[in-house]
């Protein structure tokens, strides 16, 4: 698996301290859209390497980070470049728009 689990206690040195820009996706196991984005995140993972890190973040099990950034609904992917956050992405969608929000906001 080439995407980055995160959690509540790694967020901080992980997400805010990368040295390139990282899309977190917030999910859960029961979530379906979530299981749906998940192999299409997988690929940009790969295929996006050098630009981007693709990251995980399970809120059942970490629930604080979702909290503090506001998050609704899932799947959320927050996309944070140098410690910020950069933009926002609700709901699944195809991967091809993924990739086009990722380029768009790196």
């Amino acid at each position: 698996m080439t995407t980055l689990n995160v959690t509540d206690e790694n967020f901080d040195n992980e997400v805010l301290k990368s040295q390139k820009p990282i899309v977190v996706d917030f999910w859960a196991e029961w979530c379906g859209p979530c299981k749906q984005i998940g192999p299409a995140l997988e690929e940009i993972s790969e295929e996006m390497a050098k630009e981007v890190t693709i990251a995980k973040h399970n809120i059942d099990n970490e629930p604080n980070t979702p909290t503090k950034y506001g998050i609704r609904g899932i799947p959320t992917m927050l996309l944070f470049k140098g410690g910020e956050l950069k933009a926002t992405k609700v709901g699944a969608t195809t991967k091809s728009n993924i990739v086009s929000w990722i380029k768009e906001n790196i």
